[in-house]
């Protein structure tokens, strides 16, 4: 199936974590997440596997790979009903951006530890009245002496309670103009002033939602990542990985809820035959196919591009791939559950739990709508809307 647009050292990949995923699956996956924990056992094996860091350094521990190969790792579990949501955060975002400008010092802290998943590392971005606008955003720090002095507020932030540290991004003043530009600090988590609160969700996923409280966090010289003066540069360097993993999440998802529906169409009898013999039935899930399998080129295109060192490029197509994976997964977990009619809302077959996980993919990390604002400016050069 995927043959004519990977590699074989890909292809092998990708056959390696789906074997992976399916010793798990989806009964493991709703189980820890009906009792609130994580999938410890499953993340400890992706890390020892070498899945989890596939896409940083070898000499930091990681596969030397790139976003196109830890992709296909958070696809495939997530066609096995078992994705991992904090690899789109603590490898992709985190880790991309510290392997790409962080300090020696801090390749070494944080690089092996976000390759074999003993260390994790959330990312704080999205402000209650900033949304994810990093030019709105009103967490600042200031210089005190050799340190910084961080302050403000951060929602919807995923997984810190399991994490290590949270890659926040600030804003600092530009000494020359005055004006407010984005950088990005470390914090670990346990750093006076740093405070979590959970933020109840009616998404079924072990991962939770938070929001930060930084209050005065005193912050070393170091732990600002890269220059100071190129933060958008950076920033934009970890949103890119963010919404191309964000489609793979997706587009795994689609693909997990189109596997049960086809079973299901291929086996349930009614009147002598499978219901899959009726077009009504069989056209809706091969459309569904189709447009899975678009937003995956799409997704490959903007891993290409990304590794391949066109971060502009890869905007565009990041944009796209996230956009069209959204919008093929609601469609996908909707007819799944609408073709297995009353038993796609049962606990037994695991597709009601995906309704609600599917819209995520529509909303986060940017929504649809800010994606067409994107490709409306930036691709069709249109007047700017906002």
């Amino acid at each position: 199936m995927t043959s004519t647009v990977e590699t074989p050292e890909q292809a092998a990949l990708r056959a390696a974590v789906a074997a992976l995923g399916k010793r798990y699956g989806r009964a493991y996956f709703t189980r820890i997440a009906a009792a609130g924990e994580q999938p410890a056992e499953l993340w400890a094996e992706a890390g020892k596997l070498g899945y989890l860091g596939v896409n940083l350094p070898e000499e930091y521990g990681g596969g030397g790979a790139g976003i196109t190969e830890l992709s296909i790792v958070l696809e495939e579990l997530g066609a096995a009903g078992c994705p991992l949501l904090l690899m789109v955060v603590s490898p992709a975002i985190c880790g991309t951006v510290i392997a790409r400008f962080g300090a020696e010092e801090q390749k070494r802290r944080w690089l092996p530890g976000l390759a074999d998943g003993s260390l994790r590392m959330a990312f704080g971005i999205t402000e209650p009245d900033a949304g994810s606008n990093s030019h709105r955003i009103t967490t600042t720090a200031r210089r005190d002496g050799a340190d910084w002095v961080l302050s403000g507020r951060k929602v919807f932030i995923s997984g810190v309670d399991v994490s290590d540290a949270v890659l926040v991004v600030g804003r600092t003043a530009d000494a020359r103009t005055g004006k407010l530009k984005p950088c990005l600090f470390i914090v670990e988590r346990e750093t006076p002033g740093f405070a979590y609160h959970h933020i109840p969700m009616e998404v079924q996923a072990p991962e939770k939602q938070f929001e930060l409280v930084l209050d005065e966090v005193r912050l070393p010289a170091e732990s600002l990542v890269g220059e100071e003066d190129a933060g958008l540069l950076q920033l934009f360097a970890g949103l890119n990985p963010e919404r191309i993993m964000t489609a793979a999440f997706a587009i795994g998802m689609g693909r997990y809820a189109l596997g049960q529906a086809v079973e299901y169409a291929r086996t349930r009898q009614v009147w002598k035959e499978p219901i899959g013999a009726h077009q009504a039935v069989a056209h809706p899930l091969a459309q569904s196919h189709i447009e899975l399998e678009l937003a995956r080129l799409m997704m490959r295109k903007a891993a290409y591009l990304y590794d391949a060192g066109d971060d502009m490029g890869a905007g565009e197509a990041a944009n796209m791939a996230k956009y069209a994976a959204g919008e093929a997964v609601v469609k996908a977990v909707d007819q799944a559950v609408h073709t297995l009619g009353g038993n796609g809302l049962t606990t037994e077959f695991g597709l009601a739990s995906l309704i609600t996980g599917a819209r995520v993919a529509r909303i986060a990390p940017v929504s649809r709508e800010m994606v067409l604002n994107f490709v409306s400016h930036q691709t069709l050069g249109l007047p700017k809307s906002y």
